[in-house]
This record gives structure tokens, sequence and C-alpha cells, in this order.
């Protein structure tokens, strides 16, 4: 009872807006519904579509993204006319982070549209001859905006929900040989950094359904590959070495433990624009 009146005075001193987030709105009104156990479970289950967002956030975001394509015409000329601030800071996000980006100081590839062009599709500059290709730790700050999820999944408040969108391809036919290739089409790629102890494994995930129940999920809706051969395994680990190298980079291990994944086309919001989901907990 007194954490239900508790409740009800911060939702009166935190009103409930419209349109993206704050910080306090998404600790008052969408409270956490994963613990980071299970955050990084579902993670390892291999099945990313597992990873939700608060049902009432969602219906927030729908009514959102309806006047977000009024205005620009689609949440993906939305994000490339822009939400995305490619080789700059993140300065346009309502939530923050305790990393600050160094050097990311390169002007846009290109500037934004007038606002009569924002309802215009627009596609990407292509590539230069000499862009990295495919993404990297050492892939440069213009092809590179880091943002924080506007709309973040039902993640524990201390954890940090982190788009990484790179114009440079992160699934590519150098890292992803064919013998893997429907696999990591249907599963995508994740990791964990910054913790010596090995993630949660996937046979834990019954233990987890609970957190599950409001979006009526059960086992045999998942959808994932398989299991691999270990030489199959090894593969799949070394086409996330690059993204992983990226992250440990950036949230220092002695500082950070994450647990990122890239999604499968399947799963992509933006197909032809990959981004790595970050999910960090500073220790």
């Amino acid at each position: 009872m007194a954490g239900d009146a508790l409740l009800a005075a911060n939702a009166t001193v935190v009103p409930l807006g419209s349109g993206r987030p704050t910080r306090e709105e998404l600790l008052v009104h969408y409270p956490a519904k994963f613990t980071w156990h299970e955050l990084k479970t579902f993670i390892n289950s291999g099945d990313l579509g597992l990873l939700k967002r608060d049902q009432k956030l969602q219906e927030r975001y729908n009514l959102w993204l309806v006047g977000i394509k009024e205005r620009y015409g689609s949440s993906a000329n939305y994000l490339m006319n822009f939400r995305l601030q490619w080789g700059k800071p993140d300065t346009l996000s309502l939530l923050g982070s305790a990393v600050q980006d160094m050097g990311m100081s390169t002007p846009p590839v290109f500037e934004p549209l007038s606002v009569e062009g924002w309802t215009v599709p627009r596609e990407l500059p292509p590539l230069p001859a000499d862009a990295p290709a495919y993404f990297s730790e050492s892939t440069p700050p213009e092809y590179i905006s880091i943002i924080q999820n506007d709309w973040p999944y039902s993640v524990p408040p201390e954890v940090e929900h982190t788009l990484v969108w790179t114009r440079i391809p992160i699934f590519h036919s150098t890292l992803v040989p064919e013998s893997i290739r429907a696999r990591v089409e249907l599963d995508g790629l994740w990791g964990f950094t910054g913790n010596d102890s090995p993630p949660p494994s996937p046979s834990t995930l019954p233990a987890c359904l609970p957190a599950l129940a409001e979006w009526g999920f059960t086992l045999d809706k998942m959808i994932k590959s398989e299991k691999g051969t270990a030489e199959e395994d090894e593969l799949v680990r070394l086409a996330g070495v690059p993204v992983n190298n990226f992250v440990k980079n950036r949230w220092k291990e002695e500082e950070w433990e994450t647990a990122w994944f890239v999604n499968p086309p399947r799963l992509q919001s933006v197909p032809g624009l990959a981004h790595v989901h970050v999910f960090a907990r500073h220790k």
C-alpha cells in the first residue's frame, strides 16, 4: 500500500506528457519490467524479438509516429533528415548519457533538408570508394551517429539504451560466410562485455518467462535457428568481433558492463541502415 501511495504521489509530481518521454516519465509511468539478468538472458536466448518496450509506452510511440510520418513522410526520413547527427555528439536526446563522446566533431556527411523538403523520400549519399568495407572499432566518426534510444526497451533505470547507427555495413560477406548466412539473417548478432562471468545460459530462459507474461510469450513462439555446430558457433562469434571491439572501446570494461545486439534483417526498423543496440550498466 505504501508503495502504491508513493507511486501515485510521484505520478502527480511528474505529469504524463506526449511525444518522446523524459527520464522522469520513464521512471514513474513506465517502470522497468525486466531485470538486468533477464535482459541478458533474453539477448542470449537466440531470439532478439523477446526484447520489448513497455506496452503503454509502445502505444505512446505509435501515436507519436503518426505525427512523425505526417511531418517527415516516414520514420526513415525523420532519422536521416533530423535525428541522426552524423559525426556529432547526440544533442537532441531527452534522456542523456554518462558516456562522453570525444572527437565526434566531424561535419555531417550532408546538410539537413529544409522544412519544406522534410517529406521528400531521401536516400543516403553513396559511400566513397575509400570507405571501410564493414563496421568496426576503427570506423571513422563521419559514418556513425550514436544516440540514446528515445523509446527504450523496458530496462532497469540504471541501464542506458544506446543506438549506434552506421552507414557502414555490419553484415558483410567478409565476416559472414555462406555457411552461417541463413543463421545470422534469422538470429542477428549479439555479445557481452565488461564481465568475466559468462552470460546467462539460454537454458535458463523458462525461469524468466514471468517477465514476458503480459506480452503473451511462450517458448513455442520463439524464432531462432536450430543449435549449430561448434564450428558454426565460432564463426558467428567471429562475425560479431568488430562490433564487440567497438563496444569495448567506447564503454570501457573497467567502468561498464554491456549487452549488445544487431537485429537480423527481419527485425530492422530501417532496412539498409545498420545499427547496434547497446545496453550499458555502470559498475
